[in-house]
């Protein structure tokens, strides 16, 4: 076997949401002011996508039901180029924002609308803001119990708005599916974010790229994440946000997609449910183990 197809393959995802979605922004854009702003998730996302083709990689496309009922066509080019559409949850509300019966209406609108335009089984569910947690004992079981697979939803470090710092960093067993949590890595003693989003935009390549490095070295592999917004630096600006909110969200907005470009040709990717095969199925419910 040749050392390039000895190496890992990691999980390539993308949290398909626009914008004015963002939590950064929702102390300065309404949940009602959405339809009335500028859709720019679209033209986004089929940067990615022709990126991703480019350099012959697939995703796992985690999107929100919201977008689908509005880019329909987006979902469907999504599938027909052979990646992965899974649920993002109809419009970014965090579960532990919702009870259960609420979560489980909103996990099966999203599944429906997503396998309606992809004509394809939605598997794999990402919490908006990784918020199952302590809050959510019951959410893994909703998740198994209605159809899905795999939830990739935890991101385990210390943060500001989200994480569990003693969360497990390895795929593992939560009430008949598996939880692939966001890759983390201990450096120094300490967990560090690998895994995407605002962390990608800030570190310099040579840093994200030795410490995926060392990931593979401890013999494991990781899901990455990013948003269709972090490739768009051309996105209005929102007036009235705190300033750590504002610099967070705009920042390196320019630099990402040539970076983004880079790590896709340092690394081997996969759409999540294909990287992740072995442990998805080895923790699948009976029932869906069985269709």
């Amino acid at each position: 076997m040749s050392e390039e197809r000895a190496r890992p393959v990691h999980g390539l995802s993308v949290d398909v949401e626009d914008w004015f979605q963002v939590w950064a922004l929702s102390s300065a854009i309404a949940r009602g002011d959405w339809d009335g702003l500028e859709l720019r998730v679209e033209a986004s996302t089929n940067r990615l996508l022709d990126l991703f083709a480019e350099h012959g990689a697939h995703a796992t496309f985690f999107t929100l039901g919201w977008v689908a009922e509005r880019c329909p066509g987006l979902v469907r080019r999504m599938a027909s180029e052979g990646h992965e559409v899974a649920s993002h949850g109809y419009e970014h509300v965090k579960v532990f924002e919702q009870d259960e019966a609420d979560f489980r209406a909103d996990v099966c609108k999203t599944k429906a609308i997503l396998e309606e335009l992809s004509g394809q089984p939605v598997r794999g569910y990402r919490a908006a803001g990784f918020s199952i947690d302590a809050r959510t004992p019951w959410a893994h079981r909703v998740l198994a119990e209605t159809g899905h697979d795999y939830s990739s939803s935890t991101h385990p470090i210390a943060h500001d708005h989200y994480g569990d710092a003693d969360g497990p960093m390895t795929p593992h067993d939560r009430d008949g599916i598996v939880e692939l949590p966001v890759a983390v890595r201990e450096v120094a003693g300490r967990r560090t974010t690998i895994g995407g989003g605002g962390w990608f935009r800030a570190v310099p390549l040579p840093v994200t790229r030795r410490l995926w490095r060392g990931l593979e070295a401890e013999g494991r592999r990781g899901v990455f994440y990013l948003h269709p917004w972090e490739v768009d630096p051309g996105q209005p600006r929102v007036a009235g946000l705190p300033v750590k909110s504002r610099l967070r969200h705009r920042l390196n907005l320019n630099t990402t997609e040539a970076k983004l470009a880079r790590m896709l040709g340092a690394f081997r990717w996969d759409r999540v449910d294909r990287a992740f095969a072995a442990e998805i199925d080895a923790h699948a419910s009976p029932a869906r183990a069985a269709a």
